[in-house]
């Protein structure tokens, strides 16, 4: 089976309070689904308040991260046997949250010859390192 990565941009998600309290209890909802499905292997969100941080090569450290890369939001990786199953839970995530979102793929260094497909926000149509990962704020473990 493949991992997959749903993610979705803070920014994607325009919602007032009461929507993005709705959002948060379906979000979850689905989540709590996929795990009653054996397909959910971990998610969360990426805590805002912290300043992010680089580790360069050399083990320096930096308060700068990769341009365009935005620290914000949350994800979830579903593991499942075909893409399409994957398109299917992501467009219940994404109906959920009330926001778009984009499907990569992306050959990774994780494994040899293994594919992971990525799930990008199309508001920032970057595919981030999973150190990086651009994240939805309705999602949660």
């Amino acid at each position: 089976m493949t991992k997959y990565l749903i993610s979705f941009a803070a920014e994607a998600m325009i919602l007032s309070d009461e929507e993005l309290r709705a959002a948060s209890d379906e979000s979850h909802a689905v989540i709590e689904e996929a795990k009653a499905a054996g397909v959910y292997a971990f998610g969360g969100g990426i805590d805002e308040t912290i300043a992010p941080v680089m580790v360069g090569g050399d083990g320096s450290v930096s308060s700068k991260t990769y341009l365009g890369s935005p620290l914000n939001g949350g994800f979830a990786v579903l593991e499942v046997p075909a893409r399409e199953e994957a398109v299917e839970w992501a467009r219940k995530l994404a109906t959920v949250c009330r926001c778009a979102q984009s499907k990569t793929v992306a050959r990774s260094g994780w494994g040899i010859g293994r594919t992971r497909e990525w799930i990008t926000s199309p508001q920032t149509g970057s595919l981030s390192e999973p150190s990086s990962i651009s994240t939805p704020a309705c999602l949660g473990a």
